[in-house]
């Protein structure tokens, strides 16, 4: 008789580099890419196999240096934006992989789905498709938010991904149907900000202005997980890895340290939650989904 293996929780999770300075402390050069080699390494244990990637900054280049051999990642890259120009989009988009040293990727997203809906999108959408039909990139896709109409968009322009924002602050993708409008078309769901952008872990002192009239909210939402006695990192984690029509959540991670206790957390049991009730109302979660608030080392 055989029985069907539950799916390990590590396959549907990938990860986004990050380097801002309140997230890690500055090293060395030469430590640095150690601690990319010593990340990676305990992603590729882990099981994840989707690294996510940004044009900003020094990660690809970070990546580059430190990808295990043979490699287990598919990785993705966002294009930067239309208005730099379409030539500087196509080109870039191509340096992205030269300076991670891979000969293709799996994904190429438009960085700002608002980009598709103005007067050069379906020659933005053309340059795109024509990456993929040459081989560079597997799968095309954009980044959305969910006042970008995520689901119509895909309709018109039959996206192979669409990376959307939702987590249990602003569950606004999965309530409103979206992840399953877009999972319905067949689309690729990665779902970012799984932690509210450290929402999640700020106390009320930390919060933002914009931010500071929610704080008994988010005190209340923080009470309602410790007397379920269950981890915030666990309930996030726990939320979007059993979300229907979800292929991939990623996590933003800024070393090994990190990356561990976010595996740790995702193979926890499901709690038994109300999920409706710790969402913020729309307002805030709006709000939250543009802060640019990150979990802490020590989260």
């Amino acid at each position: 008789m055989r029985f069907a293996v539950p799916p390990c929780p590590a396959d549907r999770l990938a990860i986004a580099v990050v380097t801002e300075p309140e997230r890690s402390r500055p090293l060395p050069p030469g430590q640095r890419e150690d601690a990319m080699r010593h990340l990676l390494q305990t992603a590729g244990d882990a099981g994840v196999g989707l690294v996510a990637t940004r044009p900003e900054g020094d990660v690809e280049r970070l990546l580059g240096q430190a990808w295990p051999f043979p490699s287990p990642f598919r990785v993705t890259v966002r294009t930067v934006p239309l208005a730099d120009g379409l030539d500087r989009v196509e080109a870039r988009a191509r340096r992205s992989l030269e300076r991670m040293g891979l000969p293709r990727g799996d994904a190429v997203l438009v960085q700002n789905a608002s980009d598709l809906a103005g007067v050069e999108g379906r020659a933005l959408w053309a340059r795109l498709t024509a990456l993929k039909e040459r081989g560079v990139f597997r799968k095309i896709g954009f980044v959305a938010t969910v006042e970008d109409g995520p689901a119509l968009l895909a309709r018109r322009f039959q996206p192979d991904v669409v990376q959307v924002a939702c987590n249990i602050l602003d569950q606004r993708a999965a309530r409103g149907g979206v992840i399953e409008d877009l999972a319905g078309q067949g689309v690729e769901v990665h779902l970012a900000s799984v932690f509210a952008q450290g929402l999640l872990f700020a106390n009320r002192e930390s919060l933002p202005p914009e931010l500071a009239a929610h704080g008994m909210a988010l005190s209340r939402t923080r009470r309602r997980l410790a007397e379920a006695r269950v981890d915030p990192m666990q309930a996030a984690l726990a939320y979007a890895l059993n979300l229907p029509g979800v292929a991939s959540v990623i996590a933003s991670v800024a070393s090994a340290a990190e990356l561990r206790a976010i595996v740790a957390a995702s193979h926890a049991a499901k709690p038994d939650i109300d999920w409706d009730a710790l969402a913020l109302d729309e307002a805030p979660a709006a709000v939250a989904s543009r802060t640019r608030l990150r979990i802490s080392n020590a989260a």
